[in-house]
């Protein structure tokens, strides 16, 4: 069986924080998106899976992520 909880008529603590956070739609980024057909190693495919069930994530994200970092990476400095 649990505990009761008690609860007590003590005052409250608190203090007024401004609001910070931004509105709703400005929390939803949308990335323009193109679908495409790629072969990847089977290595590469569970390295992905792999660490995206840990951090609870689809494997695609993660992978779309990674070229958009090499492609920012060159696009604003080639060699």
């Amino acid at each position: 069986m649990k505990k009761k909880i008690h609860y007590t008529d003590e005052p409250l603590e608190m203090e007024l924080v401004e609001d910070f956070l931004p509105p709703p739609e400005r929390l939803i980024l949308k990335e323009d998106k193109v679908k495409v057909t790629i072969s990847l190693s089977r290595e590469s495919v569970e390295f992905f899976k792999k660490r995206s069930r840990k951090l609870r994530t689809p494997y695609q994200k993660m992978i779309r992520k990674v070229l958009d970092l090499y492609a920012e990476r060159y696009q604003s400095n080639p060699k």
